[in-house]
């Protein structure tokens, strides 16, 4: 007969058989027997974060860099709701997390005890699915559940509330087969209708100006998605254009490349949109920084929309076809069914001929200047120096993140961590941190901003303590960028509470928190800043200040349609002042 054993064992046992070597936490009373159980055990590493929010951040980052779900450990109470926003990011982005919380004895809930809160009622809008566990016998089961909701289908966010009293209770553990899971009624549909793929591709054989428009569920799918999607480029001789979320998954130095689409994406790649007679929409989700004002958004084109989330297709743009499954899958019965009708495309000489015309726009071109760093020729300094190592770039959230996304060329999947659909400020240095964890070998740099950098600056302690070399390098422009852009454009340049009156020196700060600190301010020593980055084989932290008032263009302004791009400071009437325009 199978000994019993505690709760927290069983958390451990089932963590194990899941094959989970990394776990980001944050110790509490309501979760010390499962610290106790951690400390008894060498197979799972346990990271201890500064905060909650950079736990679950650095658990984002570890599960975007290397494909496996990231796992999360928390208390009650505060633990859990410094815990929220992370949850909220990684739901929005489909990012496969587990989040353990720990909570008061099953007794005291709703007793209003200390350090209580309903974990569960204030994560249900911001997780995919989430447990109270009552009973210890059921929390093997449970633990495997969640596991496998939080990486099939739609990937996400899944969080298991643990009352201290369950941690601490016996029974007996057996690992559950996925048919015997009590949660039966989840089935995400991974196979498209072969009715449904047939119909999309005589769509695209038929088409004379397709586009392949691509998002982060190409990503999620996994590296062999991206392999297929350059394939499916290469038989239907289709340009492809990507969300944020979806950069990496097609190379940017293929010809057939358009860049980033939206409301920081390149003309070509809006224009074309615009203009195209098919819209392919492989895991992504038309939301409104790609579409703009929706009744003027691609309002010629026959739109085809791939998706595994089935309430994703038609829910802000009507499509022609909706085919739900798994992007991988569909894209690969695609290219089976064309190869063996003999398809040949369309002519697409006549389409490339356009868009050799929207790309003579150089939509990216930013002035040069000898007096001060312009933001964008930073990134592209950076991404000269780095790109041959193949690095792993995440961001923060604002102009520097645009910025890098337009100037930081990706040419493979799992390499841009940026937080897309939340637009999390303070995202980058946890995430880097946990991507570091999970590729040791890797280059992993974080692209900052002055201002978000400090949502999460106590991480530097993580990166310390665990001896990671992680690089962040700002873009100090002193202002918070992308609020202070939007009031040059909308609010004749009032800078309300946007201007950083206060700032830390990064160089000393670094070197408090034991990192190497390094500031440029001069292109000219630009080229060797880097490089000293590059050059030191421990943490670094860069202070690149950078032009103030550059903005960054192109803009979609808000509520515009998505082909009135304001690529020039002068299309913008009345609102930026001639220094602003000057620098843009």
């Amino acid at each position: 007969m199978t000994a019993e054993i505690s709760g927290a064992d069983i958390l451990i046992q089932a963590l194990n058989d899941l094959g989970v070597e990394v776990v980001f936490g944050y110790p509490g009373g309501a979760v010390l027997p499962i610290y106790d159980a951690i400390f008894k055990q060498k197979r799972i590493r346990h990271i201890l974060v500064r905060h909650e929010a950079g736990a679950v951040h650095a658990a984002e980052g570890y599960a975007r860099s290397t494909g496996k779900p990231g796992v999360v450990l928390v208390t009650s109470g505060p633990g859990a709701t410094n815990a929220v926003t992370g949850i909220a990011d990684a739901l929005m982005d489909s990012i496969p997390l587990v989040i353990l919380t720990g909570q008061v004895g099953t007794p005291l809930i709703g007793t209003d005890a200390f350090q209580e809160c309903d974990t569960v009622g204030i994560t249900r809008h911001c997780t995919k699915h989430n447990y109270l566990v009552k009973d210890p016998a059921k929390l093997g089961d449970v633990i495997h559940e969640a596991f496998h909701i939080a990486t099939s289908g739609r990937p996400g966010p899944v969080v298991v509330d643990l009352p201290k009293n369950v941690q601490v209770a016996t029974a007996t553990y057996r690992k559950p087969t996925i048919q015997a899971l009590p949660h039966k009624g989840y089935k995400p549909q991974v196979k498209a209708e072969t009715a449904l793929i047939e119909a999309a591709v005589e769509m695209i054989a038929a088409a004379e100006r397709p586009i392949l428009y691509t998002g982060g569920g190409i990503i999620n799918s996994g590296p062999i998605a991206s392999q297929l999607l350059r394939d499916l480029a290469r038989i239907t001789g289709a340009p492809v254009t990507s969300t944020l979320m979806g950069l990496g998954a097609f190379p940017a130095s293929d010809p057939q490349w358009l860049g980033m689409l939206g409301m920081h994406g390149t003309y070509e790649a809006n224009m074309a949109m615009n203009q195209a007679d098919l819209i392919v929409c492989l895991g992504a989700r038309f939301d409104d920084r790609v579409t703009g004002r929706l009744d003027a958004f691609a309002p010629h084109s026959k739109k085809i929309h791939i998706d595994i989330d089935r309430s994703s297709i038609n829910k802000t743009v009507r499509v022609d076809l909706g085919i739900v499954g798994d992007v991988g899958r569909a894209i690969e019965d695609m290219i089976k069914l064309w190869k063996a009708r003999q398809h040949r495309p369309q002519d697409m000489k006549p389409w490339f001929e356009r868009i050799v015309e929207w790309r003579a726009r150089q939509s990216l071109r930013y002035p040069a200047s000898t007096k001060e760093i312009m933001p964008q020729l930073a990134i592209r300094k950076l991404w000269e120096a780095t790109h041959a190592k193949k690095p792993i770039i995440t961001t923060e959230v604002g102009q520097h993140q645009m910025w890098a996304a337009q100037h930081f060329d990706f040419d493979a999947p799992n390499k841009w961590l940026t937080s897309g659909g939340l637009g999390t400020m303070g995202y980058g240095l946890p995430a880097a941190i946990g991507a570091q964890l999970g590729n040791p070998k890797a280059l992993v740099i974080d692209i900052a901003g002055e201002a978000s950098i400090q949502m999460n600056i106590q991480e530097l302690g993580t990166a310390t303590q665990y001896r990671l070399p992680v690089k962040v390098f700002i873009l100090n422009n002193e202002y918070m960028g992308m609020v202070r852009q939007w009031q040059d454009l909308t609010y004749a340049g009032r800078y309300s509470e946007s201007y950083s009156d206060a700032l830390p020196d990064f160089v000393k700060l670094a070197e408090a928190y034991g990192w190497k600190g390094i500031c440029i301010e001069n292109p000219a020593d630009l080229e060797a800043g880097i490089a000293a980055m590059l050059a030191h084989d421990g943490p670094v932290m860069v202070d690149c200040k950078v032009a103030k008032l550059a903005n960054c263009f192109p803009m979609i302004p808000s509520g515009a349609a998505h082909t009135d791009m304001i690529l020039e400071p002068d299309e913008v009437v009345g609102e930026m002042d001639d220094e602003a325009k000057a620098l843009v």
